[in-house]
């Protein structure tokens, strides 16, 4: 799995990653003398693709980087959602390779990353790609969610929308239309409102979701025993902490799309 970012500074590095889910400071976050993190999560970044959002702090951070770089305890490439001028500058002078515009929810502590800072790029080669569609399908008084089963190979016990993987050679929409058809028995026309794809992480995969809203009025679904059960929902009743990731954030885009 490649994500394409941003260059901020060149070079080229391989490592296991080690990541952060918050804003990162250089002072006072990491021991000068051998790397290790001084922060709620234990590690050490020596050696490592250190990923995290964003960086922060005094801009005395920037030269704790290059200390590290002198004392190799260094990372060995740095991976941002949003370069900001401390981090850079600590990445230009350690010549430490640093490229920002990730997702750095789809990247894992012990995950092997390429980084091509050059092109922009982060490669995951254990991590797969998959392509998918996830459809709102609007039967006028309410939306259709569908509850996964238990053993489902993904997202299992999960509430989700109308999905499934696309086909060799299927353009996403007529993916939607037809998983709409198999699992729910329902024929819907083209789309109200569309998404750009957005990724999930789950275990060693990284799903490209397509998200769809289709209309049809009255419907009534008649599940195949792919899902365990159906409710109507609105967007007011969604609860993130039962649904498949990101479902929420979605359903509300393609409402506002829509108009």
């Amino acid at each position: 799995m490649k994500l394409v970012g941003r260059k901020i500074h060149g070079g080229k590095a391989e490592g296991e990653a080690i990541v952060l889910d918050e804003p990162f400071g250089f002072l006072g976050g990491v021991e000068q003398a051998t790397g290790r993190l001084l922060t709620h999560k234990e590690g050490n970044i020596a050696g490592k693709v250190f990923v995290f959002p964003s960086g922060k702090g005094s801009t005395v951070g920037s030269f704790v980087m290059y200390d590290l770089h002198v004392k190799g305890k260094g990372p060995a490439a740095v991976v941002n959602e949003t370069a900001e001028t401390i981090v850079t500058t600590g990445a230009v002078i350690s010549s430490t390779p640093m490229v920002d515009s990730i997702d750095v929810s789809l990247i894992r502590d012990g995950d092997l990353v390429r980084v091509d800072a050059d092109a922009g790029a982060v490669e995951l080669p254990n991590v797969r790609e998959i392509h998918a569609v996830s459809s709102v399908v609007d039967v006028g008084d309410g939306f259709i969610m569908l509850k996964r089963p238990s053993d489902a190979k993904s997202y299992p016990g999960r509430w989700s929308l109308c999905a499934g993987k696309i086909e060799r050679g299927e353009r996403p929409a007529d993916a939607a239309v037809r998983e709409i058809k198999e699992e729910l028995d329902i024929d819907v026309g083209e789309p109200a409102s569309s998404l750009e794809p957005i990724m999930v992480r789950e275990k060693d995969r990284i799903w490209v979701v397509y998200p769809f809203l289709f209309e049809a009025p009255g419907a009534v679904p008649k599940l195949n025993g792919e899902n365990r059960a159906w409710r109507k929902s609105t967007v007011e009743d969604l609860d993130p902490r039962e649904l498949v990731e990101k479902t929420a954030e979605a359903v509300r885009e393609l409402y506002a799309r829509k108009g």
